[in-house]
């Protein structure tokens, strides 16, 4: 079936109308040409803090204005392709390489759309993500270990730095528990549609009779808190434990009470840390990632919108939210958006671009739904 260029182009202008839109490029223009002034200003590193939030905020703004500018000339230089290819009689060479342009750039649009429809109160932090296993034995902390790299890897393709803050292992194999940070902007809006009870199918590589097993992990993801957030903890709320790491690690790991184990008295909510060097640096990364926990709780109290919080997941039968399915057939599902795929072994290398589109897509359905 041939391609009609000429509306594909029309559809992908349109949808740019509304990314200009919500972008509002003039305003963030404006914004860029403060944060540039602000940034020439000779004594701006006397204050380091201050001046690397600038220069952050500066990098971000920069890069959402070329990405919208630049989307704009990638659809005009489609059109110019397509117009050169039917000149003249045509060119069948140049209408297949504007077909795989089109479809590049549909990609890159639809990306686009997305991350404008990322709009809430901190969908533009970083993310702190934190995977648990839940029931089904050492399947589960099997599957928890597979679901961490599925997410190192996703962050991987795109060149999105991490950090791994905590891993307890699990006796015979796979992981209790990991938490881990994505540092670029808008990974929290992306990453937070991941949150939920995740449950695998297969054929358990830990069973010698060979029979199939069901599995579930947990996944938790919250805003990395900036120093701008107001949230203080009185140190007679907070219980902390030291501890001497467990599992594979360096010259630091298993040799001092390094690991800190960060309790806060009122709530009951847990954090753990051992994979800094020191038990300053695993404190203080501990209470940053607690505080990020509260100020979520705190704000979704305020908006009476507990539902949205990150929260205690069962990670067992009635509440999970995607099915991993390798036997007897293979099949990622989302239950919620009932997107799918037939290759659990990309999603598992991290190919999971289309499940987190779906889900915000489907966040958005249902926030608008709700009003």
């Amino acid at each position: 079936m041939a391609v009609d260029f000429t509306q594909e182009i029309k559809d992908l202008r349109a949808t740019m109308t509304s990314v200009r839109e919500v972008t509002d490029l003039s305003t963030l223009k404006t914004r860029i040409d403060d944060l540039e002034a602000q940034a020439s200003v000779p004594d701006l590193w006397d204050d380091p803090d201050a001046a690397q939030k600038i220069t952050s905020d500066l990098s971000r703004a920069k890069t959402e204005y070329d990405r919208v500018v630049d989307m704009d000339a990638r659809i005009d230089d489609l059109e110019a392709l397509v117009e050169m290819g039917t000149e003249d009689g045509g060119d069948a060479a140049t209408m297949v390489e504007a077909e795989t342009e089109l479809a590049s750039v549909k990609k890159a649009v639809g990306e686009l759309e997305v991350r404008t429809l990322l709009s809430g109160e901190y969908d533009e932090r970083a993310a702190v993500v934190t995977i648990r296993s839940g029931a089904g034995g050492v399947d589960a902390a099997d599957f928890a270990e597979m679901l961490m790299r599925m997410y190192l890897r996703w962050a991987e393709r795109h060149g999105y730095p991490t950090k791994v803050m905590d891993t307890s292992y699990a006796e015979e194999a796979g992981l209790k528990s990991a938490t881990f940070e994505v540092n670029i902007p808008y990974a929290f809006g992306n990453l937070s549609v991941e949150g939920g009870t995740h449950r695998l199918v297969r054929i358990s590589p830990f069973d010698n009779q060979g029979r199939r097993q069901t599995s579930f992990a947990a996944v938790e993801v919250i805003p990395l808190i900036e120093q701008t957030d107001s949230i203080e903890i009185p140190d007679n709320e907070i219980k902390v434990d030291v501890f001497r790491s467990s599992g594979p690690g360096g010259q630091s790991v298993n040799t001092t009470d390094s690991a800190v184990r960060m309790t806060h008295i009122p709530t009951g909510i847990v954090v753990s840390m051992q994979n800094e060097k020191s038990q300053i640096q695993n404190r203080a990364a501990a209470l940053r990632v607690l505080q990020s926990r509260l100020l979520l709780q705190k704000k979704a109290e305020e908006a009476a919108t507990k539902k949205e919080m990150a929260g205690d997941v069962k990670a067992s039968w009635g509440d999970q939210m995607r099915s991993y399915v390798l036997n007897p057939y293979q099949m990622v599902k989302d239950l919620r958006t009932e997107f799918e795929t037939g290759n659990p072994t990309a999603v598992f290398d991290g190919d999971i671009d289309g499940f987190i589109e779906a889900g915000i897509r489907w966040q958005i359905a249902q926030k608008k739904a709700a009003d």
